[in-house]
């Protein structure tokens, strides 16, 4: 079905001519509104937020204002737009963001951010109609010059053509600049061309040949580099400091201070390492002395009382009585680094009223207004620059008070041009983790089997409370991000007696999401409790979650190609076992098979077959790719990931104590796409909560054991 939005000239569009030919078109669509006029770029480099340029020599350039963080999406919208401009791939050209527009631009909150696993499917029209709208321009430049009807016209491939006529559209260009777009309809489906199938990505050239930009490159005549000494104690802060050993150092330039601890700023970063390591500093303990053993009893403690309640219905406690048999069970999930491979950096240049930025972020225009108001400034003067971030998995997604602001105080109490650099083990020690957590929950089961009472108690920090979403997240008191995964879970709501609450907790400790957010910790509870149960049924576990979700046909659409793909009937070798688990996020439903086998106590992943219905899968080999990223990750942490809380620091301090998972460790990856057109889901994140719970429950097939702590230990 065609869908056609009107838009008037001065609602969607501000085009001129650059100096060497073509146009810009700015992305004036759905939701989204031009509030100032701008001047066209006079050379190819400059960069509208976000816009298609059209050159002279039938280039296609286009800016995309999402950023890339390794998940594809620079080479997934740019197939939407070239799906309507009806373009060659081979002619597409990208940018990641660069100078933010956010200023100038309507948008929400999400909108300026990029995260969520929301870009592909929040972007799916917008993207497809800047595309729409060019083409129309250009084809009706093209009537206009030739002298014939619109009907007479048609694109293909980057020209459009009229009887015999064949003009590009680079040779289009300045007079399709000037037309005036009031009517735009969208392909059908059964007209697409790109959608659906799996172009060349278009980053991996600059990625192989070293050309790409991460934050960590920017380099100009006159940076400098500097480095931060943190306080060690969460909730600590200096006391008192020595910098005379570290001024004497040569290449190093000063030493500030600022809010987060004492910045190092030197030459270059061993410089200002062998800095940081020569400060004599004194520092504050904080108010109270943390340990996650601790918190983790206290959170335990708390369990035992109701918190706020989040999902209830009939009348859990008489259930619990009176169920035949009853499951009781505490779960424990530790703070997790997100360990980026590209530690956080950010480079800030202050001229005047003027500030550059230059950091890879998820969160763009909102370190562009804390900058700004930070410096008293205009929002327009700060030029905020994103490049290629090296992995972020949440953790460039931070909403305040981070790393973007410190750099921004070097530079304005230094009086200097600096680039700042985390160290690892600033990146493992330095808080913003995904936090603990604690479930405790009671079951109870009829005579068949099947639960009839269902009471989960959540207990742990908010994610969001104080930030920019927290009125969008944090209702009434409950921070849903904390029970996502578990809040309307398919298993719960055909419970007739359940009650899930909540308890948000305050620490020093500073969190952020961790990619996939709660599904994090409530898929694990969520699929091993429910392969207990099947265990307690004697029923196989895939049929007996077949029982439970019959009236959710997307999680079993997943479910059922697994276990077909996976061959779940088929006998397996000896000293080989198998788990299952299937959880929807992010808007996708994913079921993932795991086999396993135990040698000399040692625990070996041989294979995991995923199947994933996403809805409409735009870019089939981008939602695989990212199928196997999520399940490595998710490995890592389920067997690796821990960060341990003592006298209120973190013990791991590198990757070799907070562990990745390695080459000869990962397990084959099989990854099937459901056929769906069900609405779309994302596909960045939804391939992380079920591998924990499927290695789990191929654990307790191997050894009759169940795991309620993470991370698994045999």
């Amino acid at each position: 079905m065609e869908s056609a939005t009107y838009c008037t000239r001065r609602a969607f569009l501000k085009v001129s001519a650059a100096a060497s030919g073509g146009f810009l078109l700015s992305g004036s669509l759905p939701e989204f509104s031009i509030a100032k006029s701008f001047t066209a770029p006079t050379d190819k480099k400059a960069i509208l937020h976000p816009f298609i340029r059209i050159g002279s020599d039938n280039s296609i350039e286009l800016f995309i204002s999402k950023v890339e963080m390794g998940q594809g999406i620079l080479t997934t919208l740019a197939m939407l737009v070239a799906e309507e401009l009806d373009c060659a791939w081979e002619k597409i050209t990208i940018q990641p963001r660069g100078a933010a527009r956010g200023h100038e631009i309507n948008e929400s909150i999400y909108r300026a951010t990029t995260g969520g696993s929301d870009t592909t499917r929040s972007e799916f029209e917008r993207y497809r109609m800047a595309g729409a709208m060019a083409r129309v321009m250009l084809v009706q430049a093209a009537s206009q010059r030739l002298g014939v009807p619109l009907s007479d016209c048609r694109t293909e491939n980057g020209y459009v053509l009229a009887g015999e006529h064949r003009l590009s559209y680079g040779d289009l260009a300045d007079e399709a600049s000037v037309i005036q777009v009031t009517n735009v309809s969208l392909r059908t489906e059964g007209n697409w061309k790109i959608i659906g199938k799996s172009p060349d990505r278009l980053d991996t050239p600059v990625k192989i040949n070293g050309k790409a930009k991460y934050g960590i490159d920017i380099q100009f005549p006159g940076l400098l580099t500097a480095v931060v000494a943190r306080c060690p104690y969460f909730g600590g802060q200096v006391k008192s400091f020595d910098a005379a050993k570290t001024k004497a150092l040569a290449g190093v330039r000063d030493v500030v201070q600022i809010p987060s601890g004492i910045a190092v700023i030197a030459d270059h970063y061993w410089a200002a390492k062998l800095g940081k390591d020569a400060l004599q500093i004194e520092w504050t303990q904080g108010d109270s002395v943390l340990s996650s053993e601790t918190i983790v009893s206290e959170y335990v403690a708390l369990t035992k009382d109701p918190g706020v309640p989040v999902q209830q219905k009939g009348d859990v406690k008489a259930a619990l009585a009176s169920a035949p048999k009853k499951i009781d069970a505490v779960y424990v999930f530790p703070f997790l680094a997100h360990a980026p491979m590209e530690p956080l950096n950010c480079t800030v240049r202050i001229t005047g009223k003027k500030c550059e930025i230059w950091t890879g972020t998820q969160s763009p225009y909102l370190h562009q207004q804390e900058a700004a108001a930070y410096l008293e400034i205009d929002i327009n003067d700060v030029e905020f620059t994103t490049p290629f971030l090296g992995g972020s998995f949440g953790r460039r997604g931070s909403l305040k008070d981070d790393w973007v602001i410190d750099a921004v105080q070097i530079a304005r109490i230094s009086g200097k041009a600096i680039k700042y650099v985390w160290t690892r083990e600033d990146d493992i020690t330095g808080g913003y983790y995904r936090p603990l957590y604690v479930h405790a929950v009671k079951i109870g089961l009829n005579s068949d089997q099947v639960p009839v009472a269902w009471l989960h108690r959540v207990i742990g920090q908010s994610l969001f409370a104080g930030t920019a979403l927290e009125k969008d997240i944090v209702i009434d008191g409950i921070d849903y991000s904390s029970v996502d995964g578990a809040n309307g879970s398919p298993y719960l709501n055909e419970v007739p007696n359940h009650s899930l609450e909540l308890r948000t907790t305050t620490l020093a400790i500073p969190v952020l999401p961790f990619r996939s957010v709660g599904n994090t910790h409530t898929a694990f509870v969520m699929e091993t409790i429910v392969d207990e149960m099947a265990s307690m049924a004697i029923k196989d576990p895939v049929e007996y979650r077949r029982q439970l979700l019959k009236n959710h046909p997307r999680h079993l659409a997943a479910l059922n190609l697994a276990t077909e793909r996976a061959g779940w009937t088929k006998p397996l070798p000896p000293n080989r076992f198998r788990g299952v688990a299937v959880h929807g996020a992010m808007g996708s439903y994913v079921c993932q098979i795991v086999e396993i086998s135990i040698d000399n106590g040692k625990l070996h992943i041989h294979s995991v077959v995923c199947a994933i219905d996403c809805g409409l899968a735009v870019n089939p080999d981008g939602v695989k790719a990212q199928m196997e990223g999520g399940i490595i990750y998710g490995i890592t942490a389920a067997l690796y990931g821990q960060i341990d809380i003592t006298d209120s620091k973190a013990k791991q301090q590198n990757f070799d104590s907070y562990k990745m998972l390695r080459f000869n460790e990962s397990p084959s990856i099989e990854v099937h796409i459901v056929p769906s057109r069900e609405p779309m889901g994302g596909a960045g994140e939804p391939g992380v909560p079920p591998i924990a719970p499927a290695i789990a429950n191929a654990l307790f097939a191997a050894t009759g054991k169940r795991i309620r702590r993470l991370p698994i230990k045999l």
